[in-house]
């Protein structure tokens, strides 16, 4: 390996402004303060929209799944045709809209699922649509949602001040929400009157809505940067690091999986159980997830009040109690008018969860990665979501819908062991604004981006007496430099000099090495100062570069 030594500790272009942190981000009494936006506003009730013919679209597949098979496998298997696009496709969208043109990226995936609406109306329509045919366009719909959504969810609150986040957030949830309860409830009656297609077609005109909001009010550009652009491997890769070394998000994600996967079984079986439990129809299928969008809508006009006042964790654990209530009661009770009421609670359980995992992730996460924070949000809580879909689908055939729902609802309430493990929280300003970068790395010769691994010493002489302390002060580094880039990171001490101790950190490449240089915020900036206050009187921290050669 061919070293060189860059002298002092890298200096900076100026001294950045004082940051001020006015702590956790705390809601304003307003939940409607964000609409006051117009590019926001305009945003949210256009995505409302297409989140309508999105919930029409996922009922009348399922419906006319129990038409064509009578299956409860293969109609649980429609919501997992509707989600599993975004296990295998939220990442690798995040990192796109992390690193290209939003606008270009929802345009394009809007326009591929209206083609793919078109084609599915028409073969309904026709008597041409088998539950092959069904299962694989409502699929094709799927991928086109799960490439625009992280994009879009990142970009839609960019006209929004940080502070009024949460009042976001919460007001898309309620337009998502209340889309489970307007949409399947029109679909519900449209298919009544007019058969599954005419739903169809309806979908075709809800994307177009969208698109046409996209061009109207376009997503920011990403800030000019030096630096070349993350590739999608490489991105891909950068988004699971963040998030394995982030304690915040790594515990946002865990816990949103769990509670996803458990009451996946809930709106799995909604058709089942309106069929079977209840005796109803379409329409009366309809009903339920109406109620279940009431419910959902009734709960975002006040949990932010209370997410402030009771906190993240005490939130998420009245969530799982009172929707593992609500499917055991759906289990056992047959009284139409018991279950309804039941299911709005349910929808209100699910809001304040998934709602309050949605905004912890999105204000926990720093400008770089944030569309592949809401990507991983998606892949755990929706690609969850499909797969335990199936599972409780096939569990509801094999040993009935009682015992599937009973079980889930067990599932659910396990849940509230992770509450330690995995504390909620979420990320204050200085954890996630990034900080000044560096003037200049002193190095003679800089290499080619792609050149690599790279390997960075930094060497400390610290006072005598303060080794154990300093150790555990520096050891807090890990986290960051791994969450920014670095496959290897450890402490060393020098055996000739006791005194003396040196870090080390290899990095893939020397652009993923800018690239971490450059995404290190006012609290990683913070902790590198309080390490160099053990210095040793008149010492600096030495920094030195080696690429590999052979």
């Amino acid at each position: 390996m061919a070293g060189q030594d860059t002298g002092l500790w890298p200096r900076r272009r100026a001294k950045p402004e004082p940051l001020r942190d006015n702590g956790p981000m705390t809601p304003s009494p307003s939940i409607w303060s964000p609409l006051r936006q117009p590019a926001f506003r305009g945003l949210w009730l256009c995505g409302a929209v297409f989140f309508i013919g999105a919930g029409m679209q996922t009922m009348a597949a399922a419906w006319l799944m129990i038409e064509l098979t009578g299956s409860s496998f293969l109609a649980a298997l429609v919501q997992t045709a509707v989600f599993l696009p975004m296990f295998l496709l939220a990442l690798p969208a995040g990192v796109l809209a992390d690193t290209t043109d939003r606008r270009r990226l929802i345009s394009g995936a809007l326009i591929a699922q209206v083609a793919a609406c078109v084609l599915l109306a028409l073969l309904v329509l026709g008597g041409w649509g088998g539950p092959a045919t069904v299962l694989f366009l409502v699929f094709v719909c799927g991928c086109c949602t799960a490439v625009l959504t992280p994009a879009w969810n990142s970009s839609v609150v960019d006209p929004v001040p940080r502070d009024e986040w949460p009042q976001a957030i919460t007001a898309i949830g309620i337009a998502y929400n209340a889309a489970r309860a307007i949409g399947p409830t029109l679909a519900g009656l449209l298919f009544a009157a007019l058969g599954a297609g005419w739903v169809f077609v309806v979908t075709v005109f809800t994307t177009g809505v969208m698109w046409e909001s996209i061009r109207r009010w376009p997503p920011k550009a990403h800030p000019p940067s030096r630096l070349p652009a993350e590739r999608l491997w490489g991105g891909t890769l950068s988004g699971l690091r963040f998030a394995w070394h982030s304690r915040i998000i790594l515990a946002q994600l865990v816990r949103v999986m769990a509670y996803s996967s458990a009451g996946s079984a809930l709106w799995a079986l909604l058709p089942v159980i309106a069929q079977r439990q209840l005796g109803t129809g379409a329409q009366g299928f309809g009903l339920l997830m109406g109620c279940m969008g009431t419910g959902a809508v009734a709960s975002g006009l006040v949990i932010g009040r209370l997410r402030s006042r009771f906190g993240l964790d005490a939130i998420i654990a009245a969530a799982c109690v009172a929707f593992a209530t609500v499917m055991l009661l759906a289990a056992w009770v047959r009284v139409p008018a018991l279950v309804y009421a039941a299911m709005a609670v349910g929808g209100a359980a699910w809001m304040a969860a998934m709602s309050t995992f949605n905004t912890a992730t999105q204000a926990s996460a720093p400008p770089w990665v944030r569309s592949r924070a809401v990507a991983l949000h998606i892949v755990a809580s929706l690609g969850a979501f499909a797969i335990g879909s199936a599972f409780w689908g096939a569990v509801s055939d094999i040993a009935g819908l009682t015992t599937a729902l009973v079980a889930a609802g067990a599932l659910m309430a396990a849940g509230l062991l992770l509450a330690r493990p995995f504390p909620l929280r979420v990320g204050e300003a200085h954890e996630v604004t990034q900080g000044t970068p560096w003037d200049e790395l002193f190095v003679n010769d800089e290499p080619s981006p792609e050149a690599g691994p790279v390997a960075v010493e930094v060497g400390y002489r610290i006072r005598a007496g303060d080794d154990k302390v300093f150790l555990d002060t520096i050891s807090r580094m890990k986290a960051p430099r791994r969450r920014d880039g670095a496959t290897f990171w450890r402490i060393y001490k020098d055996l000739g000099e006791p005194s003396r101790y040196v870090e080390r950190f290899i990095v893939t490449s020397w652009a993923d090495y800018l690239h971490q240089r450059a995404r290190a915020t006012v609290a990683d900036h913070a902790l590198e100062a309080e390490v160099r206050e053990f210095l040793a009187p008149g010492e600096s921290a030495h920094m030195s570069h080696y690429i590999a050669e052979r």
